[in-house]
């Protein structure tokens, strides 16, 4: 939603009529309403987007719908951006798990995305497969506060001691989410 939120905001900024305040509108009160619930349980949260958020989505969709504007125009370009989104962003009333934005997902991944030249020597899809197996665990132990090289170094020396004819149904306590750092 913040792209579709940025894609109105430009065509604002070219417009600077009423067409684009209504979109605007809707998508700001949208943003302050999950940034409320941003603490709450994904339940709690799924409950109020349900019932508070779901209104405000129609009446953008209702705007989207009767909105007519040229398709080339930067108007036209956010509107059909949005209206691609649509089934995505009513998914996500489904749930209270996701987040309505995921710039903290982008921002997370950027350093990656910067350094895409370094990751084209992978030589082979196996060499990517693992590159990105590994960028995963690096992100997720970020986003649990977990130190990613520590977390490495411990998991590897103790998972190292295990026998190999040990069932897989330990390696959850692995996961970033349930390590406890010795």
């Amino acid at each position: 939603m913040a792209h579709v939120r940025r894609k109105f905001f430009e065509a604002a900024r070219v417009f600077k009529t009423l067409d684009t305040s209504i979109p605007l509108n809707l998508l700001d009160e949208m943003f302050a309403l999950e940034a409320q619930w941003q603490k709450l349980s994904p339940k709690a949260r799924r409950k109020r987007r349900r019932s508070k958020l779901s209104p405000l989505v129609k009446r953008f969709w209702v705007w989207c719908d009767m909105c007519d504007v040229l398709s080339k125009s930067n108007l036209g370009k956010a509107v059909a951006y949005a209206e691609s989104m649509r089934p995505y962003v009513d998914r996500l009333m489904k749930y209270g798990e996701i987040d309505f934005s995921n710039n903290a997902s982008e921002r997370n991944m950027k350093s990656y995305v910067m350094d895409r030249k370094n990751f084209l020597f992978s030589t082979s899809p196996e060499g990517a497969r693992a590159n990105a197996i590994l960028m995963s665990i690096i992100e997720t132990c970020k986003a649990n506060a977990i130190d990613p090289m520590t977390y490495l170094t411990e998991v590897l020396d103790e998972m190292a001691q295990y026998p190999e004819n040990r069932k897989f149904g330990y390696l959850g306590q692995y996961l970033p989410w349930n390590w406890k750092q010795s």
